[in-house]
Formats: structure tokens, sequence, C-alpha cells
């Protein structure tokens, strides 16, 4: 039974959420939340860095030793004692290249298994949220978010921690070393690495601010070059290449002077910090050597150890410097993924509604919805579809026509009212309920770069092939089929230019007939297609719904041509986002005061476009 909206109720529209703040990024709980699965790699990660920091401080013990022995009598030094230091820092030089080969490995390994299973993470977060969220968000500048924000964070995954880590042993190591030769030798380069570790750690966030701004402008340009490949055809058609070039070149200039600034932050770092500090301490170095050489308080193998020890700190120092400018770009990074992940999941999934198997009803309870604020498109729109049962939505564009079928596919939550599909309300399904048992046909058919079996199975391997043949016979596409060079393996590109815009359509429709939905929904699927074609997607759809034979399903069918709803059971007319008619179809059609009969008698197709 159809029945027309109640009485007229005001209903006070509920603002929309906004959209968190981005938060403050925090590091250290993405660093565990996404190492911690790969403990095993990571320990053994930690025991390159040990073992490497080990044989770097052992490999100038062993030179000191082998001078300090040459030094005191080169003519009666021992051969014997000189070749095995010899063989000894050979063995130590190697074990050290091969430890720093499997460091590497690990590192990649981690650091690619960490931001991929961020990635996978992000994709999935984005997948959960309501189209709200997309709408005011270009496909390019998610990828931007989801890839290239992700890959700036790699280094920190793999590196960023363990290489702090090893270059604070190696340092804590060095100076160890240095005070058991002399406490005032390991004091002073012990304050000198302290004052570079202050400094460092004061200069760490300069350039934030400036790679935040340069990660922003290349999601912005990744987000117009998505937009405008997308509309290529008009814009060749309409003559706007040279628009779209000017603006890409500002886009460009402006991705350049923030990317310039940033790097300049980075350079000015480099040369000033890092370089700065390793002059400073190797100065210090080589003034306490020759002090203590000039009074006798050490050997010529003791003095190279010092200088040796000093000059080793470069290397530490750099790392600490490079991870630190690799962890301002991080930084930045982090806080977008951080945002992105505090995007709000608004379409939350129920504990499953149980619904029986068969055909679906349908119920709108008094429905009012909007997109923005103060801008309702649906307002108390209530109707009962048993279950069975086809519905023709007409109305002119903007009535709320879409916005019915988006409701029941759940890309949306109404505003206020009730939604029940099988006598529950629909918040209480499940998203893999609600996915199999409700089939959405748009005009828009989305097909991917894939054969067309993961086309027509959108990638669920349990399909077996003969029931997708037989799908395609059944809905008419047996004749195109046969002409496939390869059959289900053939290749579809992205929007597929080898169908026609028919033959998409009918395969959309095998898409959701493999589903075997309960309820179908039909949004202006004919609306692109030449008459001669859309009686043959006519004829696909009664067997769809189970006209034909077979199980019958509930459907809703939005159109603009009266001809796309000859056959429905029951017509729906809205005009700005309310019920104006409604009723069965024959019933209808006999009225002379009825709007439908109105239309049919003037055929006015027009009006409901």
């Amino acid at each position: 039974m159809l029945s027309p909206p109640g009485s007229p109720l005001k209903v006070r529209m509920k603002p929309p959420t906004s959209t968190a703040a981005a938060p403050r990024a925090r590091l250290a709980p993405l660093l565990i939340a996404y190492l911690r699965p790969q403990g095993g790699r990571v320990a053994l990660l930690g025991l390159t860095l040990v073992a490497g920091v080990g044989l770097q401080l052992a490999a100038p013990q062993l030179t000191s030793r082998f001078i300090d022995i040459v030094s005191r009598d080169k003519a009666r030094a021992p051969l014997a004692a000189l070749e095995r230091l010899a063989g000894l820092y050979i063995v130590v030089t190697v074990a050290g290249q091969l430890v720093r080969l499997a460091g590497a490995w690990f590192s990649a390994q981690v650091g690619w298994g960490a931001t991929n299973q961020l990635r996978v993470d992000l994709a999935r977060h984005c997948l959960a949220l309501d189209m709200g969220f997309h709408n005011r968000r270009t496909a390019g500048e998610l990828i931007e978010r989801i890839d290239g924000d992700v890959t700036s964070l790699t280094l920190v995954f793999s590196q960023f921690v363990f290489q702090i880590l090893g270059s604070g042993l190696l340092i804590v190591g060095i100076l160890a070393v240095l005070f058991a030769k002399s406490v005032w030798v390991g004091a002073a380069l012990s304050l000198f690495a302290a004052a570079a570790f202050a400094v460092l750690q004061r200069t760490r966030g300069l350039g934030i601010p400036l790679y935040v701004a340069e990660r922003q402008a290349r999601a912005d340009l990744a987000g117009f070059v998505e937009e405008r490949l997308g509309g290529l055809d008009d814009i060749r058609a309409n003559g706007g290449g040279a628009h779209v070039m000017a603006r890409m070149a500002a886009l460009n200039a402006d991705l350049t002077a923030k990317g310039v600034r940033a790097i300049r932050v980075a350079a000015v770092f480099i040369v000033l910090v890092t370089n700065g500090v390793f002059i400073t301490g190797f100065a210090l170095a080589l003034g306490l050597g020759v002090f203590l050489f000039q009074h006798g308080r050490g050997s010529i193998g003791s003095i190279y150890l010092l200088v040796q020890y000093t000059a080793m700190m470069r290397a530490p120092l750099e790392q600490i410097g490079t991870q630190f400018q690799a962890l301002q770009r991080a930084m930045a990074s982090l806080g977008r993924v951080r945002e992105l992940q505090a995007s709000p999941v608004r379409i939350t999934p129920g504990p499953g509604a149980g619904w029986p198997a068969g055909a679906l009803g349908v119920e709108f309870d008094r429905v009012s919805f909007a997109y923005d604020e103060g801008a309702p498109v649906l307002e108390e729109v209530s109707f009962r579809l048993e279950p069975g049962e086809t519905l023709g939505l007409l109305g002119r564009t903007g009535s709320g026509k879409t916005t019915i079928t988006r409701l029941l596919a759940r890309l949306y939550d109404p505003t206020a009212g009730v939604v029940r599909l099988g006598g529950r309300p629909l918040v209480e399904a499940s998203h893999e309920e609600l996915r199999g048992r409700v089939g959405v046909v748009t005009q828009d058919v989305q097909l991917f770069r894939a054969d067309i079996r993961e086309n027509l199975t959108l990638f669920d391997p349990d399909i077996p092939d003969a029931r997708l043949i037989q799908a395609l016979e059944d809905l008419g596409l047996g004749p195109w089929f046969a002409r496939q060079p390869q059959e289900l393996d053939t290749l579809l590109g992205a929007g597929a230019a080898q169908l026609s815009a028919g033959e998409g359509q009918l395969l959309a429709f095998a898409r959701v007939f493999l589903r075997d939905p309960g309820l179908v929904l039909l949004d202006e699927a004919s609306s692109r297609v030449d008459p001669a074609t859309e009686r043959l997607l006519e004829q696909t759809l009664q067997r769809l719904i189970g006209r034909g034979g077979g199980r019958r399903r509930t459907a809703i069918i939005v159109a603009h041509r009266l001809a796309t709803v000859a056959r429905v059971d029951r017509i729906m007319i809205l005009e700005k986002g309310r019920v104006v008619e409604a009723g069965a179809r024959a019933a209808l059609a006999a009225d002379p005061g009825s709007r439908f009969a109105g239309l049919l008698r003037t055929g006015l197709e027009e009006l409901l476009a």
C-alpha cells in the first residue's frame, strides 16, 4: 500500500556535525600502533643497530692499538700482533658492512609494512565516511593524503626511531670510551654533545609550518589535475584548455614557492647546525689532543682515538639532523593523516536487521533530510511499498527523487524520521546485510580497469563463472559477450570505451542480478540511452525485478521519461521535497484530475526534467 504524507508538522532541522578540527599530531601512538604487529622484524632491526654500534666502536680501538705498538719501537714491533690486529680490523669492517646491509633490509621491511597498512586503514576509513564528506573534498586531495602523505611517513616508520636510537647509542659509547681514557676529555665532549642536542631540539620544529603548506599545495594541484582530466571532453569541446593551463601554472608556481621556502629552511639547518656543530667539536677534540700529547698524558694511539671518535660523532649528528628534518616533513603529513583519521564516521553499522528472504518492503515515516543546514531537500515524506511492488518516482530536478534512493542505500541518514526496510529501521542493518540486499543502478556506470569477471563480481572470487555467463545471457548481453576475444578474461578499461551506453547499463544490471537483492533502486538508469536501447533495458528490468518469471523483487525507479514507468505498480510525484501525489499507477492514470493523468494526456515529459 502506498500512502501520502501525513499532516504537516514543522520539523526543526538539526545542524550538521562539523568536521573535527585537525588534532595535534602525536607521533608515538602512531608508531606504536603500526610497529607492534611487526615486533619480530623490529627486534631484529634493533639487534642490527646495537651490533653495528659495537662494531663501529671496535674498529678505532684496533687502529689505536696498532699505532701504539708501532710507535713504541718500529724496528722491534711484533709482526704477529700487527697481523692479528689487521686481520681483526678486516673482520670487524666486513661484519659492520654486513650488519649495515641487514639493517637496511629490515628497515625497508618495517617501513613499507607499516605504511602499507596505514594506507589500507585510511582507504577503509574513507570508504566508511558519508557522501557529504566526499562531496566536500576532491578525489585528488584524498589520494594525496592516502598515498603522498603516508609515503612521507615511510622513513619515520623505518628509520627515525631506530637511527636516532642507534646514533644515540654510538654517541654514548664514544663518550664512555673517552671517559675511560680521560675524565676531562669525556666531560668536555659530553658538554659538546649536550649542546649539539639542545640546538637540534630547539630548531627541529622550524620547518613544520612550511612543510604543511607545501603538502597542502601539492594536494590542491593533485585535486585540480584529477578534476580536469575527468572533464577532459567538456574542456576540449568548449575551448577551456587555455584557462586550465593558466590555472595549473598558478598552482605549480604556488607549489614551487612553498617548496623552495621549505627547502631553504632545511638547507640553512644543515649548514648552520650540523656542519657548525661538527666543526666546533672537531676543533675542540684536536685542541685537547694537542694539549694531552704536549703534556705527556696520552700516546699517539690514544690521541688518534680521541680525534677519530670525535670525527665519528659527525655521522650520528648528521643522521640526527637528517632524521629531524625528515620528521619536520613527516609531522606536516602526520597532521593531515590524523585529521583524515579523525573525520567522524556518521554512517555506523547496526547489529543486523535479520531481514527475511525475498522481496523487502519499504517505508518512509515522516522523513526529512537536508544536505546543508537550512536547505531541506525532503520534508515530511511518508509512503509505504509492499514487498514485490514497483514504484515510479517522478518530479522535477531537485525535487528529492535521487535523495530517496540515497537514503535507502544509506549513503546518508535522514535528518528526521525513520526509514524502514523489511519492517525494520534501516539503521539496524549491518553494512554487509545492506549491501547484499539492496542493489543500486545509476545513470553513471562505474567500470574498472579489470577483466569482465572482476567488473561483474566487483572482485568477489566466490561467484562461479557459469553463473556469470548465465546472468549475461539472461539480461540480454549474450551477443556482446560472444564478441569478446578472451571471454570473461577480456580486459575492460576505466570507462570501458568498448561498451555502448546501453551495454554498460546492462552490465550494471547484471551486477545487481548476481547479488539477488530484495530491493532494486534504479536512479535514471536509462536517461542516457536512445529509445531502442531503452526498450531493451526495459525488458532487462522486467527480468531483474522478476516480472518475467523468477523471484520477485521490490523496485524503486527514478525516471525522467514516462515510458520508463509504464509498467510500475505505483506512482509517486515529488515537488520541492514533498509528496504531491501518490497512488496505484492504473488508478492515477484513470483519474482525469490527477497530475499523472495530466502528464499522460499532454505528454509533457519535459516537465519532469
